[in-house]
């Protein structure tokens, strides 16, 4: 596959905003970042989110509503204006999951993949996840491939951790090999605590609930869910979590429980490798949250890193991950494994929109 200029854009589950990436690739082993954008979400419109998220986790399959469809069109235009200036062969679309059901065979990322083509005048491959969960995987993680191109010359067994709303692990074994889950909630459940109970958007570097102390008891309660239990590979909505296990606590105290919840999951799911890793890399968000990277240390008896440290935008991971994935979907290249997502054989995704179309 020849190299090429991609952008790829990223709207998490943690509703913070948008993450635009502009990389040079060959969808295999060339990995060369160019440049990277972000920009946050007003409050009014990560509501707007917020509420799209909620209707559609009440709906039976993907559909047109008059509540979700205004977002998605918004939600196409800040993407195209974010990137405005940048020139590329291709971009990789993720949009923004507001359902996600593998275990009814579908997920759902709102974006208009032909309305950005024409906004931006590049072909864009977007929808990258439905090809696999139709298929009977889970749809996520994707960004295991990348992450392996990325640590090409990293000391393995690795993992990489990514903490956005949700939070993933990739495992890459010295041969190469890749385990892929999601392991539970991220920042997630702190974001919504945070907003509801002292009315800012998240904890700002963990300083809420280092001020505060983990109910052991509903920490207890909350691991106890049964997900937890699942073998790999699986995935997890964010809306499958709530904050009502720790309502009746102080701000500081439910901060503490819900970080502390977050880093248990971790350790839960490193239970389920086949080798313990050498260390623990993290992007995403989550990784400026010191108090969460305390937890994950002393829950996981390793050294947790920033991924920075190796050199890369720790910020940009998953965006340049989604670019990387655009380049192997025109070339028919795999982005989901029997490993990663549990699909039944590697498989490739997205669909290709043109500008000129």
């Amino acid at each position: 596959m020849p190299i090429m200029t991609a952008i790829g854009l990223m709207s998490g589950t943690s509703r913070d905003g948008i993450d635009a990436a502009l990389l040079r690739t060959d969808g295999e082993t060339h990995v060369e970042p160019l440049d990277f954008r972000s920009i946050p979400y007003d409050e009014d419109f990560r509501e707007q989110l917020r509420l799209a998220c909620e209707q559609a986790m009440e709906m039976d399959r993907p559909a047109a509503d008059p509540l979700i469809d205004p977002v998605a069109a918004e939600l196409t235009r800040r993407h195209a204006s974010l990137i405005e200036g940048w020139s590329a062969d291709i971009i990789g679309f993720h949009g923004h999951t507001v359902a996600h059901r593998p275990d009814r065979r579908w997920t759902w990322q709102i974006g208009d993949g032909h309305m950005l083509a024409k906004l931006t005048d590049i072909d864009v491959v977007a929808d990258l996840r439905s090809a696999d969960v139709a298929a009977g995987g889970q749809g996520a993680p994707l960004l295991p491939v990348y992450h392996r191109a990325l640590a090409a010359a990293v000391e393995k067994p690795l993992v990489i951790l990514n903490l956005g709303g949700v939070a993933n692990i990739t495992f890459i074994g010295d041969d190469g090999t890749l385990i892929a889950f999601d392991t539970g909630m991220a920042s997630g459940l702190i974001d919504n605590w945070m907003q509801s109970r002292a009315g800012v958007d998240r904890d700002t570097n963990g300083e809420t609930a280092a001020s505060g102390r983990v109910d052991e008891a509903i920490l207890a309660s909350m691991m106890a869910n049964p997900w937890f239990d699942q073998p790999a590979p699986k995935s997890i909505d964010r809306e499958e979590f709530t904050i009502a296990p720790v309502s009746s606590l102080s701000v500081a105290d439910g901060a503490a429980t819900l970080t502390a919840f977050t880093a248990i999951s971790v350790e839960r799911g490193l239970r389920q490798l086949p080798n313990r890793p050498h260390r623990i890399l993290v992007a995403g968000g989550g990784r400026h949250n010191a108090t969460m990277m305390h937890m994950l240390a002393d829950a996981c008896h390793l050294p947790v890193e920033p991924v920075d440290g190796q050199g890369w935008n720790g910020d940009a991971v998953e965006a340049q991950g989604f670019a990387y994935m655009a380049v192997r979907s025109l070339s028919g290249l795999p982005i989901s494994f029997p490993g990663t997502t549990g699909a039944p054989k590697p498989m490739t995704g997205g669909t290709l929109f043109g500008a000129s179309v």
